[in-house]
């Protein structure tokens, strides 16, 4: 076999103990990626500390991340992880050159805080969580040892005391480091595959899913309810561009045959438990509503309309015994919990007003995709999705405001958010250049649960000029609306507010979406050529 000469000039002992600690890095990771496969794909370290990151982060962090990366903010997050995780190894590798144990030693602490992430989780099913964390830091510990002592490892010079510093171990470092870093690959290869097949019953349940008839059907979308205007949003978002704002780093695919919903709490007279076949089984309601993010800014792009299938919840509260506040209840909160442990708080009075608040199994005509909550979600018209929409939802309590605070109400977010008046100018866009002449300015407007009863623009500084609305369906979906503008040469400042079913004018002040969603008119401005 030929030995390839490395010289010092070309790749220095320092490179290579950088090279190290990535290698050990890099087989941490895998490993822990195959232990996964055995316990659970969200005890991996980096969903583990991306979900502790995300749960540390401060609001205002957070809706900073969302405005600026959408929803790439997971991917994002992810790549930063790996990112600092790499540059960590690095470091770790040159330190342990010099520091052998120490730099061991380092590998270990970094699997210590990933298991203490894994186990601090909200989901977490217990120690085993930490497994994943601590046996990959163990092999990234042992091979860092390894690869760090073939490069300090000194080659002794026959018939001279004094050994030749520069003389360390090239081949064996090299097969080594090319076997760690060939079976590291492997491992977190066979750690994916074992990983994805553990979701597959979870997809086949929901391949075999069939809604029923709905027993209270939707009727159908008014004709005029979509204008025919270029630019502008179709009326029902399709589910593949429905929006999403989450935490979940890895989406949740549960298993429909396995899933169980609880309902306990204050004032419940007896817990119930249902499963997914129950709620198929009881009369299912179909409706058109309009969900939104309190994450979305002014003219933001973090609203979806969609026909949803569900169960009334407020029917499956009755059952439990549960009165709301205003006829003596004891709860005046739901908590509502997923099954990676976010939890939401809706008031029990807006659940049980009558409003079409539901267990939703379907949306657009099929079961839940599983990014918007397979196999069953809150939804409550009227209200901001944070305090409301609960996807892989599996425990639902009553309690108290007083006694309890939700995951985003400890991160300073109201307790309570209704949704806000607001209205978006979807054309033109902004900094567009149409022609002169008539330009048809158009948009959505909404203000779920009480309707939109006027649009109206402005050009520039003028006078407020009444938008033509189009047909509205119901109180509890957007409303698309027109304007056509006899545009003239040079640079214009359009903005559009609303005036909701109640008679209330969308405020002007501007106000950040933190801490109950944002406010203020929506402008755009164009260049008339």
């Amino acid at each position: 076999m030929t030995t390839v000469r490395i010289t010092r000039t070309a790749l220095t002992r320092g490179t290579l103990a950088a090279l190290s600690g990535l290698l050990a890095g890099f087989a941490a990771l895998t490993v822990a990626e195959l232990v996964s496969a055995a316990v659970r794909p969200e005890a991996s370290p980096v969903t583990a500390v991306g979900g502790a990151a995300i749960d540390r982060t401060p609001a205002g962090v957070k809706d900073f991340a969302i405005r600026n990366f959408g929803e790439n903010d997971k991917f994002v997050l992810q790549l930063g992880i790996v990112v600092t995780l790499a540059l960590f190894a690095l470091a770790v590798g040159v330190l342990a050159l010099r520091f052998r144990r120490t730099g061991s030693a380092a590998v270990l602490a970094f699997g210590v805080v990933g298991a203490a992430s894994a186990v601090s989780r909200p989901d977490s099913t217990g120690i085993a969580d930490g497994l994943p964390s601590l046996i990959g830091a163990v092999a990234g510990a042992v091979l860092l040892y390894v690869l760090i002592g073939r490069l300090t490892r000194p080659r002794r010079i026959p018939g001279k005391e004094q050994e030749n510093e520069g003389a360390w171990d090239r081949r064996g470092f090299l097969i080594a480091a090319t076997a760690a870093a060939a079976a590291s690959t492997v491992a977190g290869a066979v750690g994916r595959t074992l990983n994805r097949r553990g979701a597959q019953d979870a997809v086949a349940s929901r391949e075999a899913a069939r809604l029923p008839a709905p027993a209270s059907p939707a009727g159908p979308i008014p004709a005029g309810a979509q204008l025919r205007v270029p630019g502008l949003p179709p009326f029902t978002t399709p589910n593949d561009t429905f929006y999403r704002v989450d935490t979940a780093l890895v989406v949740p695919k549960v298993d429909a045959d396995t899933w169980r919903l609880r309902i306990h709490g204050k004032g419940v007279r007896r817990d119930l438990e249902f499963t997914y076949r129950d709620l198929l089984d009881r009369p299912l309601i179909e409706r058109e509503i309009t969900l939104c993010c309190v994450s979305n800014e002014v003219g933001g792009p973090y609203i979806g309309h969609a026909r949803w299938i569900g169960v009334r919840l407020a029917d499956l509260l009755k059952e439990a015994g549960v009165k709301p506040p205003s006829r003596g209840g004891k709860a005046d909160q739901i908590i509502a919990r997923s099954v990676d442990g976010m939890t939401l708080g809706t008031p029990v009075e807006d659940v049980m007003d009558g409003r079409d608040a539901m267990l939703a199994v379907g949306m657009n005509g099929e079961p839940l995709p599983f990014v918007h909550g397979f196999p069953a979600r809150m939804l409550v018209p009227g209200l901001y999705g944070y305090v409301s929409a609960c996807k892989w939802i599996e425990d639902i309590e009553l309690t108290t405001f007083d006694d309890y605070d939700a995951y985003w109400v400890k991160r300073k977010w109201a307790r309570k958010a209704p949704i806000k008046t607001q209205s978006r100018i979807d054309t033109p866009k902004p900094f567009g250049r149409p022609g002169a002449g008539t330009v048809m300015v158009a948009g959505v407007a909404w203000a779920q649960h009480r309707g939109i009863e006027k649009v109206e623009i402005r050009v520039d500084d003028g006078p407020w000029r009444p938008a033509q609305l189009a047909e509205q369906d119901t109180v509890d979906t957007w409303r698309q609306w027109s304007y056509p503008w006899k545009a003239t040469p040079g640079g214009h400042t359009l903005t559009v507010r609303a005036t909701d079913g109640t008679g209330e004018v969308q405020t002007e002040k501007r106000t950040k979406t933190v801490p109950d969603g944002a406010s203020g008119w929506h402008s755009v401005v164009v260049t008339v050529d």
